[in-house]
């Protein structure tokens, strides 16, 4: 039994936040119904990320949305927020991350919805909270990445601000969604008061950034600092980087810059006994080492440093890493299937319970393909 087995999520939520958290309470066995439009559903749907789709719709919604049941309904429509409502009667969670006012408007605020069930845990997550002069800008995960400092922290010295390849903001703002919804549970266990959790896009994207915002906030107001040569951590000092080898990629972590110049046999580091210069000089040791390590194979100095605990890796491409036995023993891909002909591969929960591995089959629906189950189900009219 998965630990959420017997909770009903009802999932109001589009595009990437507030799926991806109503996703990982499905893992871990929550039933979730998600509650969207008639006319095209969550935006997500048509949402694509490369020219890849999968029954009319993209792969992003395929991989956020399985495990999920759709409901459809039209909430401008009396009728349909009636019906709505009574499922709201009988949830435990319901999930939403429309702007300030939307809910409200439509008659699902977390007043209006605690009136109807005063047990329910209310997720909600905004682009920047309820006050201040952002309220209503577009809670979009770049603009967040922008606005919050973190494109500062990437690329090197001499390239401009440069952000994530990935929707960061989106699956860390979900992911401490899920966090207080699962206190919020817990409590309920205890008290069998329910409650209201809010995050924001913004808040999220600056705990994300916790420790080097620390040292800002500690430091007298310096700027982080990219390294010009190699940038992997604006706050860390040399080794720390990527360096191209003969063949590939090495990735070094943090370690002892002499002992580094011992192993690779670098006489020119061996000057650097002081740690204070490996960030002083963090350039200088770093062009040295792109210099030196560009003579020999990744293999080749995997095989000196490995067995001297030194911190490094091979940087593989995802092609090497799917055939690598390291990651084939962890099984982190499933297949989930809409039905025979519409199936896809993709990654698992990384979440572990008891040692069980949580997969699930259930594709992503189709838009209100339970919806007449449900009334019936809920003895709904």
């Amino acid at each position: 039994m998965r630990p959420l087995e017997g909770l009903l999520v009802l999932d109001f939520s589009i595009f990437l936040s507030g799926p991806s958290a109503a996703l990982r309470l499905a893992d871990m066995g929550a039933r979730v119904i998600k509650v969207e439009r008639p006319d095209g559903g969550d935006l997500c749907r048509q949402l694509y990320i490369s020219e890849l789709e999968l029954d009319g719709e993209s792969t992003l919604f395929h991989s956020i949305n399985r495990n999920k049941e759709s409901f459809a309904a039209n909430l401008k429509a009396a009728d349909d927020l009636t019906r709505v409502k009574e499922l709201i009667a009988q949830a435990d969670v319901l999930v939403q991350n429309f702007r300030p006012g939307v809910m409200a408007r439509l008659g699902l605020d977390y007043a209006t919805v605690r009136a109807i069930n005063p047990r329910i845990v209310y997720g909600e997550i905004t682009g920047y909270g309820h006050n201040g002069p952002w309220v209503y800008k577009p809670g979009q995960d770049l603009l967040l990445q922008a606005i919050s400092g973190l494109v500062w922290l990437n690329g090197d010295a001499d390239r401009p601000p440069t952000p994530f390849g990935l929707a960061v903001v989106d699956l860390f703002t979900g992911a401490h969604l899920v966090q207080g919804i699962l206190a919020c549970l817990v409590r309920r266990g205890l008290t069998g008061e329910g409650g209201l959790v809010q995050v924001s896009l913004l808040e999220s994207i600056l705990d994300f950034q916790f420790e080097v915002l620390t040292t800002h906030l500690n430091d007298g107001g310096k700027s982080p600092q990219r390294s010009a040569i190699n940038n992997a951590h604006a706050y860390l000092s040399a080794p720390y980087g990527i360096y191209a080898t003969a063949d590939g990629y090495l990735a070094l972590a943090m370690g002892s810059i002499p002992v580094l110049g011992q192993l690779l046999e670098c006489p020119p580091l061996l000057a650097f006994t002081d740690s204070a210069t490996w960030f002083s000089q963090r350039d200088e040791i770093k062009a040295i080492l792109v210099e030196h390590l560009q003579a020999q194979s990744t293999r080749h100095w995997l095989d000196i440093l490995e067995p001297r605990d030194i911190w490094c890796a091979d940087v593989l491409s995802w092609e090497r890493l799917l055939q690598h036995e390291g990651f084939k023993v962890i099984d982190m891909v499933q297949e989930v299937a809409r039905d025979e002909n519409v199936k896809l591969a993709t990654t698992r929960c990384p979440i572990r319970i008891n040692g069980e591995i949580l997969k699930s089959r259930k594709g992503a629906p189709r838009i209100g393909e339970d919806t007449q189950r449900i009334l019936s189900e809920f003895a709904i009219n």
